[in-house]
């Protein structure tokens, strides 16, 4: 009888062994950073090699439907360094303050041709792997200068893409590998007429990946202090967005999971909170002022030229938390200031009770669960803005345990 159940027991065991060697392994992780030209000289000490992609940010779209890079950069030393990492390069086109003309180039079949012309162009002259759309917004404001049609942005960024993607794959566009195509987008899916589109399958078909910008969620515009990039929101406080809310919209839109990464920030915000916070150590969400601290060393005053106003961001990047005195350990906060989590939405938070400076940012533990749900819901990878902003590693090496369980 104990002979019987053993050779059963060693089938079994043989099965489940012989299983595990024909199913295929999980694919490995995308790992996208985004690589400023106004930070090039703190690239310096970033190991590339631990991105799969990198996108150069950024380029402008001009009126005359041109790309006009906007620092003093050689696109081709920095498409060489990517390349001798390993890592695919992108031009990235758009961003914040660059996105102001989007909606009067794609408008038109003469202007979006002469875009796609250029755009190709720009990829062969200097032999890069990709372009990264990142229009901030498609049908909805961003920076107050751009210029927006609410109801033709959307249906028209399909036309570019069609038109874009049958230009690079078109023969003799281009030479060599395949391009791609990604675009870095908002939590809700492209607005037209201020809602959210409910089938985005159609721009799926033609562009490779989206990077969805899981952060600013929660800032001065909100009324109370809160997670910058919470993995889940609390039901009424602070913003009702997250990443995990924007992977369900996008996923409930038609775009498939497999073509999305999580982006996360290497960086923090800051605002002065009217009162110690600490008095509530379970609640991020109080009340604040309207005037913002400086953030890290580098958060010098700077005019928005759109807006009109001239003032700091606020903003810590993580490698200054750990170095100007903020964090003495990847989770452990320098006295006077203090850090608590928050297990509602899995992000941390820092306050000084001496200047009431309340602090919200990610770190390793936050990074490590918006890892382990982006693996879990079958993501293609994760996005870092940016990718000089890390410290020695602590949050790019987060990044590397996709599929890994969290230590106890």
């Amino acid at each position: 009888m104990h002979a019987w159940s053993a050779a059963i027991a060693l089938a079994l065991a043989l099965g489940t062994a012989v299983r595990a060697a024909v199913l295929p392994a999980a694919p490995a992780p995308i790992v996208v950073g985004y690589y400023t030209t106004w930070y090039k000289n703190q690239t310096a000490g970033v190991d590339l090699s631990k991105y799969t992609h990198v996108n150069i940010a950024f380029a402008s779209p001009t009126t005359q439907s041109g790309l006009e890079l906007l620092d003093d950069i050689s696109m081709s030393d920095a498409v060489s360094e990517i390349h001798a990492a390993n890592a695919k390069a992108i031009i990235s086109v758009g961003g914040w303050t660059n996105s102001g003309n989007f909606s009067d180039i794609v408008k038109s079949d003469a202007t979006r041709a002469t875009f796609v012309k250029n755009i190709a162009a720009f990829l062969d002259q200097y032999g890069l792997d990709g372009v990264d759309i990142d229009w901030e917004y498609p049908g909805n404001p961003g920076d107050t200068c751009n210029v927006v049609d609410k109801a033709n942005d959307t249906p028209n960024l399909l036309k570019l893409l069609r038109e874009l993607r049958a230009a690079l794959d078109g023969a003799g566009k281009c030479g060599g590998a395949r391009k791609l195509i990604t675009m870095a987008v908002a939590l809700a899916p492209f607005r037209v007429n201020g809602e959210p589109s409910k089938d985005v399958s159609e721009f799926a078909r033609v562009a490779d990946y989206i990077h969805l910008m899981a952060y600013d969620v929660n800032g001065l515009w909100s009324e109370t202090t809160g997670p910058n990039a919470p993995l889940f929101f609390e039901d009424g406080k602070g913003a009702a967005s997250s990443l995990a809310a924007g992977i369900d919209a996008w996923t409930a839109a038609g775009w498939p999971a497999h073509k999305i990464t999580a982006g996360v920030p290497f960086y923090g915000r800051a605002l002065t909170a009217t009162a110690n916070m600490l008095l509530e150590p379970n609640n991020q969400y109080q009340n604040h002022t309207a005037v913002l601290p400086q953030g890290d060393v580098e958060d010098l005053p700077a005019t928005d030229v759109c807006a009109g106003t001239t003032g700091v961001s606020g903003q810590w990047m993580y490698k200054y938390l750990r170095s100007e005195g903020v964090l003495k350990g990847p989770t452990e906060a320098a006295a006077p200031w203090v850090r608590t989590w928050d297990d509602t939405t899995k992000t941390p938070w820092l306050f000084n009770p001496q200047t009431n400076t309340f602090i919200t940012y990610d770190d390793a533990q936050s990074i490590k669960a918006k890892v382990d749900y982006a693996a879990s819901k079958g993501l293609a990878g994760i996005m870092v803005w940016a990718l000089y902003n890390d410290y020695q590693n602590e949050l790019l090496d987060v990044l590397h345990t996709w599929g890994a369980p969290t230590s106890s």
